[in-house]
């Protein structure tokens, strides 16, 4: 558990450390943490964590790193020393290729007045920036860069309007962005190296199309188990008295099974469970406590006091929240501090690499269609309609072909589109005048020719994965945890990219590679399970009922309706449609996800010193 950040004055001001010891101080979150700068020429750099410094000065390099690295032993040293020693040998960019772990890395080398940063290869730490006329400067935390001279709390407007009236799948589509308009984000995967009044940032792993893996699906469900196993051996030998997130999912249960192997004995579970069964997981748990678990701690929450956990999160984000189910998580870490633990593992990155989620089908569908594999694609259909049907979300072949026209590119292989209505999900609400949401065209990346891998892919870099990871590192961090999550090893990513859409789907059932791969492991009540809840909260009750007398409050204030984000009538209409379709239960969709972002925004604005 650990942040860093660091200044540089062009001007050769000299009270860098000073700077640096203020920025830190202000994002120490639990009270034993200890706060070590250090400074040379024009740059200071620091590090506050609750562990050995992990900030080194030697000759005329500083280096600090947050997080961990898990192939240090094939390498010969530990972290920090040995950041500075593979610089030293090899420069900044082959020493961070070398490295396999979650981090944000700064160096500041006094030789040449280089600044060097990176983070890992999917952002599992967090890194900001800011470069003015006089200084450059960088931290973990934004809350850190707004204490700067020059630096205020101007909100992006792109990212305010898209918050308000859009899905949470495209807060993240600018990955170089940040919510505030005068700081920058250091994407995942990337090195920044600030040099002579210059700076340049640039990508240095990325996944690549490759031909896919020509094995058995034995011997592919083989390597996978073997590396699975491996990247959670690393990530137990460096946790501090772990506990484990467990859903029913297949992802979750996965990892803790994995690790229950490993270590030989049982370990323990924290699960978020609901009064309100909508989303309630319970049952689906049950099936892993046997073997697996050796204490349950069930966090049970009906009706939460949602403004004042927001107002909670918010000041440890130092942003609104992208969705509801990151309240529940607030309150799973919370409890599994109390309880004395140390690290938290988790499932995340599963459903990305395994092909999880339920619109994934949609896309293997039409590589299956593409190819012409028209008699697969007949059969998937025909048990996905069988497993997955819905009365508000249809399963049939009609809609399958329909969709077609809508999330991909038949003409462009792979090319997958911009889902346009739920960009435009609330665009009604959403005052043109502060911003016009329908010239919004996000980046579709399309590295493979593969539909499926190219909707997955935007899952890792550009919509799900980024925003999740935002949530477990800021709210894990608030409680003195460590995040570890071993989907997201790069080596088990990029074996997964290579592994064929037809060995993720079998029959209408998700995740087959996985499931295979996990025989012997996990309990075959989980491991064959077919249906899927999916981690999710009950906010429609929570906005609902006497829920709404809040919300009614929030957009009748002056403040809510000076700012001028909203159309303020569409906003009480769909309050009203909310707590119509909530009280008759209408086979409609509620507006639940809408007001989370409104009292989330609302909120944040609320709190930003400069009241804009």
């Amino acid at each position: 558990m650990s942040r860093i950040a660091g200044i540089y004055h062009k001007d050769g001001v000299s009270n860098d450390s000073i700077l640096t010891s203020e920025m830190l101080k202000v994002i120490k979150t639990v009270p034993d943490w200890s706060v070590y700068t250090n400074s040379l020429g024009c740059g200071g750099i620091g590090w506050i964590g609750d562990s050995d410094s992990k900030l080194l000065e030697t000759g005329n390099v500083i280096a600090a790193m947050d997080g961990h690295i898990y192939n240090h032993d094939e390498l010969g040293e530990r972290d920090i020393d040995l950041v500075v020693n593979l610089y030293q040998k090899y420069g900044f960019e082959k020493m961070i290729q070398s490295l396999n772990g979650d981090f944000a890395i700064s160096l500041y080398d006094a030789s040449d007045g280089s600044i060097w940063l990176a983070r890992d290869r999917f952002g599992i730490k967090p890194l900001f920036y800011v470069e003015k006329y006089s200084f450059f400067a960088f931290c973990s935390r934004l809350k850190a860069l707004l204490v700067l001279p020059e630096v205020n709390c101007e909100p992006r407007h792109e990212f305010v309007a898209r918050f308000a009236g859009s899905h949470y799948r495209y807060f993240d589509n600018d990955i170089e962005k940040s919510p505030y308009k005068n700081i920058s984000q250091l994407p995942a995967a990337h090195i920044l190296c600030h040099k002579n009044g210059k700076t340049r940032v640039y990508r240095y792993w990325q996944l690549n199309e490759l031909s896919d893996w020509a094995g058995s699906k034995e011997d592919l469900a083989h390597q996978y188990c073997d590396l699975l196993l491996d990247s959670v051996t690393r990530r137990l030998r460096v946790s501090k008295i772990p506990a484990f997130t467990l859903s029913g999912g297949m992802d979750s249960s996965s990892v803790m099974a994995a690790a229950v192997k490993i270590a030989g004995k049982k370990q323990h579970a924290f699960s978020t469970v609901y009064k309100d069964k909508t989303y309630d997981e319970s049952e689906e748990i049950v099936s892993m406590l046997d073997s697996c678990v050796d204490q349950w701690h069930k966090i049970c929450i009906d009706v939460p006091d949602v403004v004042n956990l927001i107002q909670k999160m918010i000041s440890v984000h130092d942003e609104p929240v992208a969705t509801a189910t990151w309240l529940s998580h607030y309150l799973l870490c919370e409890e599994t501090k109390k309880h004395g633990f140390g690290s938290l593992f988790g499932g995340l990155g599963g459903d990305e690499l395994n092909a999880g989620e339920y619109e994934h089908f949609l896309f293997f569908f039409a590589d299956l269609h593409v190819s012409g594999n028209e008699e697969r694609l007949k059969h998937e259909i025909e048990m996905w309609s069988q497993y997955h049907d819905h009365p508000l979300y249809r399963k049939n072949a009609e809609i399958v072909y329909k969709s077609f026209n809508k999330i991909v590119d038949l003409n462009k292989r792979g090319k997958c589109l911009p889902d346009r209505d739920r960009i435009n999900s609330y665009s009604r609400a959403i005052n043109t005048d502060y911003f016009d949401t329908s010239v919004y065209d996000p980046v579709m990346d399309h590295p493979f020719s593969s539909y499926l891998k190219n909707r997955t892919f935007q899952d890792m870099t550009r919509e799900t994965i980024p925003c999740c990871l935002r949530a477990e590192d800021r709210q894990t961090i608030a409680f003195g945890l460590d995040n570890f999550l071993p989907f997201l090893d790069y080596r088990l990513v990029e074996f997964m990219f290579r592994v064929p859409g037809t060995l993720k789907y079998d029959a209408g059932v998700t995740k087959y590679l996985l499931r295979e791969a996990m025989g012997g492991i996990l309990p075959e009540e989980t491991r064959l399970r077919v249906k899927k809840t999916g981690w999710n909260a009950p906010a429609h009750r929570w906005f609902s009922g006497e829920g709404q007398d809040v919300l009614k409050d929030m957009i009748r204030s002056s403040s809510f309706r000076n700012r001028g984000i909203y159309n303020i009538k569409e906003v009480e209409r769909l309050l009203e449609e909310h707590e119509e379709i909530v009280s008759t239960g209408a086979m409609m969709e509620n507006h639940m996800m809408f007001f989370w972002q409104l009292v989330n925004l609302e909120l944040w604005f609320q709190s930003l010193k400069d009241g804009y």
